[in-house]
């Protein structure tokens, strides 16, 4: 008897689909094209020019380094997944590396990504890349290639993964590591838009232990959104308003450190910014924990510190700046749109946090 003849298709993967899911991006992605994208769309990789000619780009950075970063969704996507919400999670993979890449005050230049699925649907793609494209056009930068690869023998159906890159540039003189923090420097803090993109095994495991309904509404959260709704609001993009306090001020150096609050919370994340000189003496009063972080806690009968380690609780990004810059810089940060909190101030120590 004759052996089948096999094709790709009958492994699981469709060309045609994969195909029919880049006619369906091109739009999404080249709305986030400036005059620096080279190329066109399709190539095997992507250009960009580090500014539109030599000359202008010489007076905008005489020793510039290029600033890189990778970072996924995690498992936030099974949650979207379940609720049938993939438009979002985008905007999450962009974030996660572009609120990384400005801590060293860097400016965002352009992004890729990389999805991993169990089957391609142009129509699941095309909501995917949106996302991407939405959070690209939030900071500032562009969508300048990506990866799709269809693995029906790694992804369970309906499953995917999204991970990304980002490369920015930064002023050598300029990058912004910590080492210059000192006693007395102001902690500002900017407001998260809710649980960002860390912590969701946690999230899923409180889920399930308090039999908790995705897709109904808790008035004590949200009176409009579903319990997933809200768990799937986008990470905040802090590019824009950070970036334009940093052009700001050419030739002063008022900020002396950043931090993005991600896995680890505001102890494991701001340490990580600090001299080893100061320590970081933050007042709990001094903000307001959103309402999602109480309403997690109470299901998940979860420890105060383990809260804290895990969470943002409501402080998506930190900037310690110089006492005498403090005020004009948070009225600027509030004028960008942001919601800005006196955190606290450093003073003289080893590198730890002190939340009290």
């Amino acid at each position: 008897m004759a052996k089948k003849k096999l094709s790709y298709a009958d492994s699981g993967v469709d060309i045609d689909a994969g195909d029919a899911a880049v006619d369906k991006i091109k739009g999404h992605i080249r709305r986030t094209y400036g005059p620096r994208v080279l190329g066109k769309f399709g190539s095997f990789a992507g250009c960009f020019r580090l500014d539109y000619n030599e000359k202008l780009f010489k007076r905008n950075y005489k020793d510039p380094v290029l600033v890189s970063c990778a970072d996924g969704v995690g498992s936030k996507v099974k949650l979207a997944v379940q609720m049938g919400i993939i438009d979002t999670v985008g905007q999450d993979c962009v974030a996660m590396n572009i609120n990384d890449l400005i801590v060293q005050g860097a400016e965002p230049l352009f992004f890729l990504d990389y999805i991993g699925i169990h089957k391609v649907d142009p129509t699941e793609i095309e909501q995917i890349v949106k996302g991407v494209a939405d959070g690209c056009q939030l900071s500032g930068c562009s969508l300048i290639g990506g990866e799709t690869a269809e693995l029906p023998d790694i992804y369970v159906p309906g499953d995917f993964d999204l991970a990304g890159f980002s490369v920015g540039v930064c002023e050598l003189k300029k990058i912004i590591d910590g080492s210059r923090t000192e006693a007395g420097d102001v902690i500002l803090g900017m407001a998260s838009s809710g649980v960002h993109s860390n912590g969701y095994s946690l999230v899923r495991a409180i889920l399930k232990q308090a039999k908790l309904d995705i897709n109904k509404v808790y008035p004590e959260l949200d009176p409009d959104k579903k319990l997933g709704e809200v768990l799937l609001t986008p990470t905040r993009i802090y590019a824009k308003s950070v970036v334009s306090v940093l052009r700001k001020y050419k030739h002063k150096m008022p900020i002396s450190a950043m931090s993005h609050i991600t896995g680890g919370g505001l102890p494991g994340n701001v340490n990580r910014t600090l001299s080893e000189t100061v320590d970081a003496k933050i007042n709990r009063k001094s903000w307001t924990v959103p309402p999602i972080f109480k309403f997690l806690q109470k299901h998940g009968n979860v420890d105060e510190a383990e809260m804290l380690r895990v969470f943002n609780m409501g402080v998506g990004y930190i900037m310690i700046v110089r006492p005498h810059f403090a005020d004009s810089i948070q009225n600027q940060l509030e004028k960008a749109g942001e919601t800005v909190f006196k955190l606290g101030t450093l003073t003289k120590g080893t590198g730890k946090v002190h939340l009290k």
